[in-house]
């Protein structure tokens, strides 16, 4: 047995014992039965959305095309009551990414209030997205652990206590191999074991500020379920659920309980996943469907994701045969439950949200500007959006003080698009909605031969395999083209900047966020830098173009020239 593995059987051990001591009080076991039915339910993204969604995270598409509103904390908590009332039994879950890229109630008090939430709405574990991670593994510890930010104190309550539930996940190790955190946990319900296993994204460290974790590897998804599962299962632990932060792209938009996932990294890990494995709720994609696959074994087995932001539930409801304590897999049934507004609000949550709104909101409806139409993240052929090519200029403007020439930002740092609405007025809380991450900005000095070889790693090659495209989008007055039929290496030419050649050998300044400036997103061509100065931060330079500017109207998409 391996040290890892000793030390895992260790944890389990002691959480066998623990829960068993503390959760058969209370139950009546019903000796004569011969099964036990246990309600699972899960949500996931919740992203710090205290308040219902605005805008396309708003609703939810119905199996006939039309929409619902849904979302909001107090609705999500009401229909967990709700849903638990309907079962003997339940266990209640979420699939990570409950805070990072938080809507601004939250944000602004460090993600506290969304803590808060949790605990009062009693989730039995969840998984680590890697939005927990945000800020740093110290961070993040620090949500788990509580105490007050060393930065700006605890700004939300006088103290802050952290997490009342385990944050897990199975294939998130520090660099020597040690468990960085609880890869499982056990609750025992009606005497009969349930074991829930958490996986982070593999690929974390790509999609997370680099020196923030630095300290931090992630395993593959599957090997680290199966090598869990069979921990779990040598010590009588046979239902097993998985909360998997991967998620898939269904290749048509259904309701919320269609299956039209084909491909996809979640239903890869799925089809792989040990046998042993009953349940796999999923989270990362921000999708609704609510799916049935094959195990390894030919046996049928549920995977679903219920959307994002609060707006579903879902609930897998599962029978277990007491004498073998394993799943009856062919009596399962799941659903996709919509939290709409139909419904009475929790009230102890609403006046949670309710307070945490009051005190940002001053801030949060702050005009900063206006804009003349829609500004969104719609990509054109090129890549190019009118959104992104706007924090471009943002960046820039704000990093010219600092000799930037150019700059670059990442599709994936953008949040939210803005709407023109009625007035065109754009809010503090609109601005903080596409750029929600604080990230401090960089010029960097780098050859142009370097800048040639980061804007070739916008082709890239995921994990599992998978062509992925991560266009960046570039500021006015730069301009190149690019032939996605080239070979790798050979794609980007015609680099200009101002109408002027960019050379090998030439020196250019260049502003990017502190993500891509680590290497973030796989842009790892960005560190070979000579010098770096900071230029504050994305959210400042996109409020300060409104300030010097409004009306803002939508840049044009003409920077990069597409050949072929």
């Amino acid at each position: 047995m391996t040290r890892r593995m000793t030390r895992t059987c260790a944890v389990l051990a002691t959480t066998l014992l623990a829960t068993s001591a503390t959760s058969l009080s209370g139950v009546a076991t019903a000796e004569s039965q011969d099964t036990v039915s246990v309600r699972l339910l899960a949500f996931n993204d919740l992203h710090g959305s205290l308040r219902p969604p605005e805008g396309i995270r708003s609703e939810i598409r119905q199996a006939d095309g039309s929409l619902t509103p849904a979302g909001g904390a107090a609705y999500l908590a009401a229909y967990v009551t709700q849903l638990r009332s309907q079962a003997t039994n339940s266990l209640l879950y979420s699939v990570g990414d409950n805070w990072g890229s938080s809507a601004l109630e939250s944000a602004m008090f460090n993600d506290e209030p969304t803590v808060e939430l949790l605990n009062r709405m009693k989730i039995d574990a969840s998984a680590i997205g890697n939005h927990e991670l945000d800020k740093g593994l110290a961070e993040f510890r620090r949500m788990q652990s509580g105490g007050c930010s060393a930065v700006d104190a605890c700004t939300f309550s006088p103290s802050f206590g952290g997490a009342n539930f385990p944050l897990m996940a199975a294939n998130m190790t520090y660099t020597n191999g040690t468990p960085a955190t609880l890869p499982f946990t056990v609750n025992m319900v009606d005497g009969i074991p349930l074991g829930v296993i958490a996986i982070s994204p593999a690929n974390t460290s790509q999609i997370v500020t680099p020196g923030g974790i630095a300290d931090l590897q992630f395993g593959d998804e599957v090997e680290a379920i199966n090598r869990t599962a069979d921990v779990l299962d040598f010590f009588g632990v046979k239902a097993i659920t998985v909360l998997l932060h991967r998620g898939d792209e269904p290749a048509v938009e259904g309701g919320p309980n269609d299956c039209n996932v084909e491909s996809g990294p979640a239903r890869d890990i799925a089809l792989r996943a040990s046998p042993k494995v009953d349940v796999i709720f999923t989270a990362d994609s921000h999708q609704q469907y609510n799916c049935e696959f094959p195990d390894p074994a030919g046996n049928p087995r549920v995977v679903m994701q219920g959307a994002s932001h609060g707006r579903i539930v879902s609930v897998a409801d599962v029978t277990i045969d007491r004498n073998t304590r394993e799943v009856v897999r062919d009596q399962t049934s799941a659903f996709n439950q919509i939290v709409t507004h139909d419904i009475s609000p929790d009230p102890d949550i609403q006046a949670l949200a309710d307070r945490a709104w009051s005190e940002a909101s001053e801030s949060a409806q702050r005009p900063v500007g206006t804009i003349t139409a829609d500004l969104t993240r719609d990509r054109v052929p090129s890549g190019e959006s009118t959104l992104g090519n706007l924090v471009a200029d943002a960046q820039l403007a704000a990093g010219s003080t600092r000799g930037a020439q150019l700059a670059l930002t990442n599709p994936g740092g953008m949040r939210e698009d803005l709407d023109f609405g009625t007035s065109g007025q754009v809010t503090y809380r609109q601005a903080y909605g596409v750029q929600p991450f604080g990230n401090s900005l960089e010029v960097l000095s780098v050859t142009g031969a370097v800048l040639k070889d980061a804007l070739e790693q916008q082709f890239q090659i995921d994990l599992d395999g998978t062509a992925t495209e991560r266009i960046l989008s570039p500021s006015a007055g730069f301009t190149y083209a690019m032939d996605r039929r080239a070979a790798p290496g050979s794609r980007i030419s015609e680099m200009r900047l101002n109408g002027q050649d960019i050379v090998p050998d030439g020196v250019y300044s260049v502003v990017v966020n502190k993500f891509l400036a680590e290497g973030g997103d796989g842009f790892t061509a960005l560190k070979n830098s000579t010098q770096m100065t900071g230029a504050g931060n994305d959210l400042d330079a996109l409020t300060a173009l409104f300030a010097a500017g409004s009306p803002v109207s939508p840049p044009a998409t003409d920077r990069i020239r597409t050949v072929g």
